[in-house]
């Protein structure tokens, strides 16, 4: 641990910061907070009187913004709507000096936005504004195209799938031939069912009920039961590692022909909100920045840890996992 320890202040310390490019499915979370004391007259639901709306990055944003409290230099690139929303992703995406030349607008679909009405911390209903349908040819070409450049500079490359349109499986592909053409590894956090799109991917990052329903077996509560699940994924995509996140017991690395499981290290589970996006984040930052892939496993672990203890969302910094290793 006191090496591994080293290292990452080597890492801190170095003039060059690791550059990751994002791609992923951008949306705006939205929460509307008040106070609710009395039932509505006009049907059986609470009144919310609001005391304050709030704005935040989720889906593939989440993960920008985790690379960011590290230190990264990112880029991001995805597919959003010509409305407010839109504008509302760019200007905090671009307050947090993240490249955004590589965002399009559609304007045949809306920016996704979730909003949670909450009485004090008690969520009261979600509304989703979104389009999940494909994007279109002309848009798919439009990315790629300026894609090419960024990820020939990027150290290393992130999908982030929220299923939400962008990673048809002829995007999906195109992207990770793009990559392995210039060297770059791809990591993938995956949705949905069709994992053959990843085909070609370094890591593929599922939870354990991911990796359930996409390997189509009925459970997997054991290592080896999750390896039988690892197996048919690994026939379907050729991947070098699968790294499947397990909740409160910790993350499971598997190759085709070894695993590590890494217990958790948190002592107080608040909130999971996030964690994978965390883990996905600090994992590609120190792979990028020339840890192995246990190693880099080994400081997501710690890096989930520190924001599981937090209610909502939230990120790691360095100093916080350094002190984190320290205390364990």
């Amino acid at each position: 641990m006191n090496i591994l320890r080293d290292k990452i202040h080597t890492i801190q310390a170095a003039a060059t910061k690791p550059s990751i490019l994002v791609i992923g499915d951008l949306m705006l979370d939205h929460y509307i907070i008040g106070g609710a004391t009395r039932l509505s007259p006009e049907a059986p639901v609470p009144i919310v009187n609001v005391k304050k709306e709030t704005y935040t990055l989720g889906g593939a944003g989440n993960v920008v913004q985790n690379l960011v409290a590290l230190g990264a230099g990112v880029t991001v690139a995805g597919v959003i709507g010509d409305d407010a929303a839109a504008t509302q992703v760019i200007d905090i995406l671009s307050g947090e000096g993240v490249a955004v030349d590589t965002i399009i607008k559609d304007d045949s679909r809306p920016t996704t936005v979730k909003t949670r009405v909450l009485a004090g911390s008690h969520q009261l209903v979600r509304v989703d504004r979104e389009v999940t349908d494909e994007v279109s040819v002309a848009i798919e070409d439009e990315l790629l195209g300026k894609l090419e450049a960024q990820i020939e500079q990027a150290d290393m490359v992130v999908l982030s799938d929220y299923n939400k349109g962008l990673f048809s499986p002829s995007l999906t592909q195109r992207v990770i031939k793009q990559a392995n053409k210039y060297g770059k590894k791809v990591v993938i956090d995956p949705k949905g069912l069709n994992y053959e799109k990843y085909k070609g991917a370094f890591i593929i990052k599922p939870n354990r009920k991911e990796l359930i329903e996409a390997a189509k077996v009925e459970k997997a509560n054991s290592i080896e039961s999750l390896q039988q699940a690892a197996k048919v994924i690994f026939e379907q995509t050729n991947t070098d590692y699968l790294v499947i996140t397990l909740s409160e017991e910790g993350m499971l690395i598997i190759d085709e022909l070894a695993y590590k499981l890494l217990p958790v290290k948190a002592t107080e589970v608040f909130d999971v909100t996030g964690a994978g996006d965390t883990v996905l984040a600090a994992m590609v930052y120190f792979m990028a920045a020339g840890l192995n892939i246990e190693e880099a496993c080994e400081i997501a672990n710690h890096a989930a840890a520190i924001v599981i203890r937090q209610v909502g969302s939230a990120s790691a910094t360095i100093d916080e996992i350094i002190a984190d290793m320290e205390k364990s």
